[in-house]
C-alpha cells in the first residue's frame, strides 16, 4: 500500500522565499541545530562559542551579505561543518562575517566557491580591510551623535526649556533664577559649548554625509541629504548669529543634535550600511592563543574562538 507523506518546509528566509543556502542544506542532508548549539561548537553562560582545532589547521575570515536571520547563521555553519577538511565555523549575520578553520589543503579559493554556492555574495581579498575600516568608523559616528546628543540636550533640558515652559515644570522664582543666569555673562560659555558639540557631532558624524552632498552639489544635483546637510547648516547658523550677536532669536543647538542623532541612527539600524566587519586574511592557529611562552600539551588540541565577532 503506498502512503503518501505530506511534507512541509519552514519557511528559508523572513520573507518566505527559498534560498541557495536551503538548497544546497537540502542536498547535503544537514538542518540549522536546535538552539545557539551548532554542529561541534558549544557555548556556555559565561563566554563565546568554543571548538577542537586540530594543530595544523588555519583560520580565514570572510566578508559576506546575505546572512539574514539567526537561522541563516546555523545553516551555514552545519553546511560548512559538513564539508571535509573543516573543523570549525562561525557565521555572524550582524556584520556580515564567517569564519572558517581548516585543513591547509582547503584552500581559500575553495571556500570562497562554497559560499558563493550558498547563495552568498563575498567581498574580494583586498577590500576586507576597506569594509572594517568603514564598519568601526560607521560605529563611531554612531557614539559620537549619541553622546554628543545627550551633551546638548541636558543642558537644554536643565536651563532653557525651563524657561520656555515654565507654566509647565517651574514654579516663578525657579524660572526667574534661570533667566538671570543666561542674561549673564555666563551665557556666552554656556553657548559655545553647545555650538561646539552640536557641530562637532555633525561634522563627525555626518561627515559621509556632508561629502556626498558637496559631491552632489557640485554635479548640480539635489538630494535629499543636501537638503537635510542645508537644513542643519542654516539652523546652526541661525542659532550662532542668535547667541553671540545682537541678532534676536531662539538657539537651536537642540534641534541640530536632534537631527545629527537621528539621521545617524537611522542610516546605521533603519536603512541599514550593513557594511561586514572582517579583516579578509589568512593566520594560523597552531598552539591556541597565549602558548607563546609554553608549549601546548601534545595530547591537547588548539581551542578556536568560533563566535565570528560576535
Amino acid at each position: 500500500m503506498l502512503v503518501r507523506t505530506k511534507v512541509v518546509h519552514m519557511p528559508d528566509d523572513r520573507h518566505g522565499r527559498p534560498t541557495r543556502l536551503d538548497a544546497v542544506a537540502r542536498e547535503r542532508g544537514v538542518d540549522a541545530p536546535a538552539g545557539d548549539r551548532r554542529g561541534v561548537t558549544s557555548r556556555d553562560d559565561a563566554g563565546p562559542r568554543t571548538a577542537r582545532v586540530p594543530e595544523p589547521h588555519v583560520h580565514d575570515t570572510f566578508s559576506v551579505d546575505g546572512i539574514d536571520t539567526k537561522r541563516r547563521e546555523g545553516l551555514l555553519e552545519a553546511v560548512l561543518l559538513d564539508r571535509d577538511g573543516v573543523s570549525a565555523a562561525s557565521a555572524t549575520r550582524r556584520n556580515g562575517t564567517v569564519g572558517i578553520h581548516h585543513d591547509p589543503d582547503v584552500s581559500r579559493e575553495e571556500l570562497r566557491d562554497a559560499l558563493e554556492a550558498c547563495g552568498l555574495v563575498v567581498a574580494p581579498g583586498d577590500a576586507a580591510f576597506e569594509v572594517r575600516r568603514a564598519a568601526q568608523f560607521a560605529s563611531a559616528r554612531v557614539a559620537v551623535a549619541v553622546l554628543f546628543g545627550l551633551m546638548v540636550a541636558t543642558p537644554y533640558i536643565a536651563v532653557l526649556y525651563p524657561t520656555r515652559i515654565e507654566w509647565l515644570f517651574y514654579d516663578p522664582v525657579t524660572v526667574q533664577y534661570l533667566q538671570s543666569i543666561l542674561d549673564s555673562q555666563m551665557a556666552t560659555h554656556f553657548f559655545v559649548n553647545l555650538g561646539s558639540l552640536s557641530g562637532i557631532a555633525f561634522l563627525v558624524a555626518c561627515g559621509p554625509i556632508i561629502k556626498r552632498s558637496l559631491a552632489a552639489a557640485a554635479a548640480g544635483e539635489l538630494t535629499n541629504e543636501s537638503v537635510f546637510v542645508a537644513g542643519v547648516t542654516a539652523l546652526f547658523g541661525y542659532s550662532t548669529l542668535a547667541a553671540f550677536t545682537a541678532f534676536e532669536g531662539a538657539v537651536h543647538y537642540d534641534l541640530v543634535a536632534y537631527a545629527v542623532v537621528g539621521v545617524t541612527l537611522w542610516n546605521h539600524f533603519g536603512v541599514g550600511e550593513t557594511t561586514p566587519d572582517t579583516a579578509g586574511v589568512t593566520e594560523p592557529t597552531a598552539g591556541g592563543s597565549g602558548t607563546a611562552d609554553a608549549p601546548a600539551d601534545a595530547d591537547e588540541e588548539p581551542v578556536a574562538m568560533t563566535d565570528g565577532g560576535r
